[in-house]
């Protein structure tokens, strides 16, 4: 009889590398296989940054980007991935060429933009790009009440501009979208807003008070991919990765001078 087990789900991570390992490619994989799938990953960028600040990025050339997406794709039964920092009209233009050329599905892209010390992670002229390229090919969206504002305009403070930046932005293609509440500082509680094309699912959670929240977009993320790896509806990966996210923040860990990064292996503790 055999003893092998039955293989795990694999999930690609699209992204940057973060040096301080605390957000980008180093969380991707570690909240992929924190929820129970094996993490292949392809990088974009590389990022000279730590819990204080971003201090430099190199975008590697598209051919080699593309080499990592044939090589992963070619090889690995990915069962979902996500991407995230696609800093360039280039590299957008090339994930995008590699997301279709193989039929990666179901995606979760990230659109990635700026970090917290406020270095661009997007170059301006990308943007479009993005939302031309790369939305129509999500299965699910994920920005964050900034990076949805960047996308429709105006300011997002409150649950019912979350609701309506959702439904503008579920019509440049994605399948569902959730504008993360993080920055809702209006609402009292840390408010996530689903909107699937026609139905709108509210994620609550009590807010923590924290500073160390370094890579929860990416975390988050790419928690629901793991998620729709396992075959779960989009609704229940993101109910999942929310609560998965959540603890993770309670177990933050204070390392660094700034703002340190989440506890993606809080339950082993």
């Amino acid at each position: 009889m055999s003893t092998a087990s039955k293989p795990i789900p694999v999930c690609l991570t699209i992204a940057g590398s973060d040096s301080g390992g605390g957000a980008g490619i180093q969380a991707d994989i570690k909240a992929m296989q924190a929820n129970g799938t094996f993490a292949a990953s392809v990088i974009t960028a590389i990022t000279a940054q730590n819990t204080v600040e971003v201090k430099d990025a190199f975008e590697l050339p598209v051919s080699l980007i593309r080499s990592q997406i044939d090589a992963v794709m070619t090889d690995l039964p990915v069962a979902a991935a996500k991407t995230g920092m696609l800093s360039s009209i280039a590299i957008i233009e090339a994930v995008a060429a590699g997301v279709r050329d193989h039929g990666i599905r179901p995606l979760v892209v990230d659109p990635v933009m700026i970090s917290k010390s406020g270095f661009s992670l997007l170059k301006n002229d990308a943007v479009e790009a993005l939302v031309a390229e790369m939305l129509p090919l999500a299965t699910v969206c994920t920005p964050n009440a900034h990076e949805a504002a960047r996308l429709v305009g105006g300011e997002i403070l409150t649950e019912a501009e979350a609701r309506e930046a959702a439904r503008a932005i579920h019509a440049m293609g994605p399948g569902a979208v959730l504008v993360k509440g993080g920055h809702l500082d209006a609402e009292v509680e840390a408010i996530d807003v689903l909107f699937d094309g026609s139905d709108f699912h509210i994620f609550r959670s009590e807010r923590i008070d924290t500073p160390h929240t370094h890579g929860t977009g990416c975390t988050y993320a790419a928690a629901i991919a793991a998620r729709l790896a396992h075959g779960d509806t989009v609704a229940d990966a993101v109910g999942a990765a929310n609560r998965y996210v959540h603890a993770a923040i309670q177990a933050a860990l204070p390392i660094g001078k700034g703002h340190g990064p989440t506890d993606h292996f809080w339950f082993l503790r």
